[in-house]
Formats: C-alpha cells, structure tokens, sequence
C-alpha cells in the first residue's frame, strides 16, 4: 500500500545542484515560501566542477557565502600557457574584475556543503532529499507535481516550478521545451592529484596559477585546489579511455614532463563532450535553468557560473510575478521574455567560446601547432590578452554580451 502526503509551496524547484541551491538561497531571502525536491539521497562525494568565476562569487556574496568560499578555496590570479617545454606568455584577471581579480577553485560537494548550510539557515526544511519527480501536471490554480520515494508518494501544489535538475531534465521534457544538441568528437580525461607529487617549478608549485600546456599530441590543464592537490585534465582523442590515474599521470609525464603520483588521486572521469541548448527556458508556470537549459563543454569551467546567473536574473522576476499574483503563463510576461532573450544568448555565447577552446587544445599536425603557438604569444603579448581574460572569466564572452552583475 503506497502512503501518499500532501504539501504547499509558492515555488517548487526539481533538483537540489549547485543551480537549484543558489536559487532557493535568493528567493528564500526574498521571503517566497520555495521548496527543492533532490533525488540524491546522500550528499555529491566527489569534486566534479570547480571553477568559481567573479559573477559566480558575486552571487555567493548576495546570499551571505561568499566570505567562506574564499576562506575555503584556492585564489588563480593567473593562467600561464606552455608548449614544448616553453613559456607562451600568462593571462592575468586585473583588468577584467578589477574588484575580484581571480576565478576561485573550490571542489562542487564542497560548494554544495556550503550552499545547503546557507539554505538551511535561511529556510529550515527546504531541502526534501531522496524524492524523484514522475509526474508534472498544470492544474487550474497551481503546477501539481508528484514524486515518490520508494513506497511514498507526495504531491505537491505550487504556483511555479523551476527545472534545475541537470541535463536530461525530465521538467523540460514534460514541458515540451525542445533542444539543439550534439556530440562533439573531443573526449577527456580528469582526475585530482596531490600537488607535492609533481616537480618543482613555476607551473606546478604557484598555488595562484592554472598551467595550459599546449602540445602537439594534446592538450593538458592544470589548476591548483585547496588541501595542497591539483586537478589535471587531458584531452584523449575521439575514444574515451580507461578511467585510470595511472593512465592519466603518464600522459601528463609524456606530454609535461611532470611526474604525478597516482597512488594520491582522489577522483578519476572520463568524459565525452556534449553541447545542449534549450530554445527557450519559459514556459506555462515552468522555468528551466542550468544544465536543464544548456548544457555546455566543462572545457573552461564557466557551466556552473552560467546556471547560477540563470539563477540570478530570475529569482526577483519569480519573487515580483508572486506578489503581483500573475496567472497568466510566464512567456507572455515581458520580463520573462527579456529573461529568457538574455540567458540563452549568453548560454550560446559560453558554448561557443568553451568549443574554440576545445579547438586549441586538439591533437594537431607540428606546422599547424608552431602557428598556433605564434599567435597565442602574440595575444599574450599585448593588450588582446585583457579581451581574452575578460572571455575567460566570464566578463564578455566571445561575441556575447558584457555580463552584469551586482559588485
């Protein structure tokens, strides 16, 4: 016999992610009664994303997290290229976030871990974990949503419900809300090593420095995280490959020269390279936002930023449409429209510009690496190096426009 509950919510976010988490945190402290059904049971154990870009840390500041992601987390001031044992040149942050002139490494259960303790502190209970949405009904006053968890089933009445629950996110199925997706042939290799396994020098031991090697066979990056281990990320071709440490630390020693340990790996993936954006985001009384929305190349880091500015322009939208009362669907409102206008052409923008970083880091023929190799030297070497820390810490994207965000 299935036991059956019945709850009340003004929003009703599906998915309890770093993007779900922040948006309860900015309705909950605009005072709107939200709820997050998680399916997980158990809190994220591993790493996953870890770049933490200026806009990202602003809108941990406006929910009060800020000041411990940076207590927690590794400051990166600056990102240096190589190639064949030479240094092309390095990218600094000053000019682009004057007032946060780094992007913030901090490992996603970490991030959850804070971003769940602020919710709870804002609104106790918001969380409800081990609970997977199977049904998603608009009813005439509310969305009714229904859930189960084993032999219990709940049903909940809210007047909006917000899809943050990841790339095969069933709220934007049920919502008839269609996508253009591919698969790109690039396919990678990652793990998180301690960092006093590699050699010494300037580009493993700098904790505020990333390293971009750029070579012939492949790329392989590099960045430092906090408890003295680094993240490594090489590019395997078109297969993915065993998800080995040993496989990935000899291909950073063939390539970098830089012995790894892999006994000290804490985290290995393997990973293919798939790009999903939604063609719109807004919907009867449903929203999508984060990977539900775009899912984008990790290549860069900037897929958790992009959610959580989602998350950002559409909390007060939310918070306004409910005091106003509004039943009419959200497409129709013009602030949702200028939402969802803003926030896919900047999902385009980011994907675009994390595939031309792919491009550059491909295996490529020995002629076309040399003037690769020259024409990065030349932006970094003059005053095209500030555009290109602006695209790579989300100020302005390549061919999108300048991101807005409070300081």
């Amino acid at each position: 016999m299935t036991a059956t509950s019945v709850h009340k919510s003004e929003v009703l976010i599906v998915g309890g992610g770093p993007t779900g988490l922040v948006l309860a945190c900015l309705l909950a402290f605009r005072g709107v009664d939200v709820a997050v059904l998680e399916r997980r049971t158990h809190p994220r154990e591993y790493s996953r994303a870890i770049g933490l870009h200026p806009p990202a840390l602003a809108v941990l500041h406006e929910i009060g997290v800020e000041a411990t992601a940076l207590a927690e987390g590794v400051r990166v001031h600056a990102g240096s290229a190589y190639s064949g044992g030479r240094r092309l040149g390095t990218l600094t942050f000053e000019q682009a976030w004057p007032s946060r002139p780094f992007v913030l490494t901090l490992p996603q259960n970490r991030t959850e871990q804070l971003l769940s303790h602020r919710l709870a502190q804002l609104a106790p209970g918001t969380v409800h974990s081990g609970w997977e949405v199977t049904d998603i009904v608009d009813g005439t006053e509310s969305v009714e949503v229904t859930a189960g968890a084993g032999d219990v089933q709940s049903h909940w009445h809210t007047d909006i419900v917000i899809g943050a629950d990841g790339p095969h996110s069933l709220v934007r199925r049920r919502s008839g809300i269609t996508t253009r997706a591919r698969m790109l042939k690039d396919t990678y290799l990652m793990g998180d090593f301690s960092d006093y396994s590699a050699v010494t020098s300037a580009a493993h031991r700098n904790e505020a420095t990333a390293a971009i090697f750029l070579e012939s066979s492949g790329v392989v990056e590099s960045f430092p995280l906090p408890g003295q281990m680094r993240r490594w990320v090489a590019h395997t071709g078109t297969e993915l490959t065993t998800e080995s440490p040993l496989a990935l630390t000899g291909l950073i020693a063939d390539r970098t020269g830089a012995t790894v340990d892999p006994t000290t790996s804490t985290m290995i993936s393997a990973f293919h390279i798939r790009r999903r954006l939604a063609l719109r985001m807004a919907i009867g009384r449903r929203v999508i936002i984060g990977d539900a929305a775009h899912e984008v190349s990790p290549i860069g880091g900037q897929g958790m930023t992009l959610g959580w500015l989602d998350a950002w322009e559409v909390a007060p939208l939310l918070t306004q449409v409910l005091v106003d009362k509004r039943s009419t669907p959200l497409q129709q409102h013009p602030g949702f429209r200028a939402f969802e206008t803003k926030r896919i052409a900047a999902a385009r923008a980011t994907a675009l510009q994390a595939e031309l970083n792919m491009a550059l880091g491909r295996p490529m023929p020995q002629a076309a690496t040399v003037l690769r190799d020259a024409a990065l030297k030349t932006v970094l070497a003059t005053s095209m190096r500030d555009r290109l820390a602006k695209a790579f810490t989300m100020r302005k994207p390549l061919g999108g426009m300048e991101t807005q965000i409070p300081d």
